[in-house]
């Protein structure tokens, strides 16, 4: 596991308490495209499910992430990729 998915993982479990949280690097599926850096570790996956996240709308949830993760959005992360439960 790469430090930016380490880092994805540590920050959306502070932040939601997720029940279940899968981060999966989808790096090398993007290679060679624009944003996808030589290296990986700039397209990811997650796949969460939190009671912090209940009753919010689609776009709320999304938003939450991503504000969990604006560091990670600014920086390394060209795109995330959300299935939220």
């Amino acid at each position: 596991m790469g430090e930016v998915q380490q880092t994805i993982e540590k920050k959306l479990r502070e932040a939601f308490s997720p029940e279940a949280l899968i981060v999966t690097d989808e790096s090398a599926l993007h290679a060679g495209h624009a944003g996808a850096p030589d290296g990986g570790q700039s397209h990811f996956h997650v796949e969460i499910s939190a009671a912090a996240l209940a009753g919010l709308s689609r776009v709320e949830r999304q938003r939450a992430i991503n504000k969990a993760l604006a560091e990670e959005l600014a920086g390394p992360v060209h795109a995330l990729r959300m299935t939220v439960r």
